[in-house]
């Protein structure tokens, strides 16, 4: 079925799903035309609400024979345009798919993709289980999301990525086929590893309907504090020492001076010197994390830490509402001014001071406000303009600042992504970053997904780009 002058037909929806479970009215296409990131709305010509594989599949099967794009929505919390609808088509919204069933007595939980991540902590929790990578948008994104996107977060320089606790996935092909990936095992040697191949694909190669995933249990132990520093660079390097020297804390997280400066001003009782910082929180199952907190304290004190504020207990949730509460405090800090983007970059361990600096020299050179902060013990920072959106001149700085950054990180052997993902605006780094290998990733997406309906215009940059 050919795109009209209005968008594709999709009314062939209404006989291959249940009655109420696809829409083609426009109030509720609106609601899928954008995520919370920076890039361009695109309206789809029909949103479908599945309830299970065997309806993903005959969706799937239908559009594929009509040449119909198609585009997986779960949160809709990403932030390079990875969920918009650029080519119209169908968004199908797995939200709904929210099934949890906990094994606990081998550590596995079995999900649904519309399963959001804290919710799933509430429900492990009760075990005395976890699912670790931590990430900051827990509330809204979903475990679909995080598969789609490698996603990661506070705990991931413990615990890992959502990629390292993937054990088996059920995926539904572009053909309507539904295939299983993986085992529901810690390790297996038998063929290709095609589990790892839909994590992080955006849902440019199949939809995942369920996942099995690896979870931890809660720690016995946990210290917390709050290290201030008299430079960016001093404060990056101890990052750099304390993962160099063999420690694995739960998180360590960076916050920028003018991250701190806007903190302070949104919450004055958070009682923050405005000064670079380091969140550093260490996990234990044992009375051996008291040598690991006076560890990493001398890693900091010979770093130049100028301050150490250290917490446990119910003390740590205050630590950490100076990082919950940063992407609020960016966000709200002046009328009229508003992040357009939000930087994701990962750098080899050692370049983390170079490029914590860089951003720095991007933010004078550009005379842009640039708070930062990053899960700095894998490297990954984030950094985030602040603009006049109304201002062509200031967003166009801000995007220069980016590409100035992404480019650096590259250059530094790092990527242009850690956990946010390509979707629309990191398409151009993706040849930088991957070379002949890029090559590849297009013969395989050809091989998956011959007819291109899969989240076109995504990840994969078209070969005359």
């Amino acid at each position: 079925m050919s795109e009209t002058e209005t968008g594709y037909d999709c009314r062939f929806l209404a006989d291959v799903v249940d009655e109420g479970r696809v829409s083609f009215e426009e109030s509720r296409r609106e609601q899928y035309a954008v995520d919370a990131g920076p890039h361009d709305p695109r309206t789809p010509d029909a949103v479908v609400w599945p309830a299970d594989a065997a309806e993903v599949s005959r969706v799937l099967a239908a559009a594929n024979e009509r040449g119909v794009p198609v585009t997986p929505w779960s949160g809709g919390s990403s932030l390079e345009g990875n969920p918009i609808p650029v080519e119209g088509g169908v968004v199908l919204d797995v939200y709904g798919m929210d099934e949890v069933s906990v094994r606990a007595e081998d550590l596995q939980v079995v999900v649904g993709p519309g399963v959001v991540y804290d919710d799933l902590n509430e429900t492990l929790a009760r075990e005395g289980l976890r699912f670790p990578p931590g990430i900051s948008s827990g509330d809204v994104a979903t475990i679909g999301g995080m598969i789609a996107n490698n996603a990661s977060g506070f705990n991931a320089v413990r615990y890992g990525e959502t990629r390292d606790h993937v054990r088996r996935l059920e995926v539904v092909l572009p053909d309507g086929r539904i295939v299983e990936c993986g085992r529901d095992v810690v390790k297996t040697s038998a063929g290709y590893s095609l589990k790892d191949l839909f994590v992080g694909s955006e849902g440019t190669l199949g939809v995942v309907t369920e996942a099995t995933l690896a979870v931890e249990g809660i720690p016995e132990h946990r210290r917390a504090a709050l290290v201030t520093f008299s430079t960016e660079r001093d404060a990056s390097s101890a990052v750099s020492e304390v993962i160099r020297f063999g420690v694995r804390p739960g998180a360590i997280e960076y916050l920028s001076a003018p991250t701190v400066g806007i903190l302070d001003e949104y919450d004055p009782d958070l009682g923050l010197e405005v000064a670079p910082t380091l969140i550093v929180e260490l996990h234990a199952n044992n009375r051996g994390i008291d040598e690991d907190v006076a560890f990493v304290r001398d890693i900091c004190e010979d770093n130049g830490a100028t301050g150490w504020n250290a917490a446990a207990g119910d003390e740590m949730d205050e630590v950490w509402r100076a990082r919950r509460e940063a992407y609020t405090a960016i966000r709200t800090h002046r009328e009229g001014l508003e992040p357009v983007l939000v930087g994701d970059v990962v750098v080899p361990i050692s370049r983390y001071p170079d490029v914590v600096e860089a951003v720095a020299e991007a933010s004078a050179d550009l005379d842009l406000l640039c708070p930062a902060v990053g899960h700095a013990g894998d490297g990954n920072l984030h950094y985030t303009p602040i603009v006049d959106r109304d201002d062509e001149d200031e967003v166009s700085r801000a995007f220069e600042l980016n590409d100035r950054i992404v480019t650096r990180a590259i250059e530094m052997g790092g990527t242009a992504t850690g956990e946010h993902g390509v979707g629309i605006g990191k398409r151009k780094f993706m040849e930088r970053e991957h070379g002949a290998a890029l090559e590849l990733m297009r013969d395989i997406k050809e091989i998956v997904d011959p007819n291109g309906i899969m989240n076109p215009g995504k990840v994969i940059p078209d070969a005359t780009e």
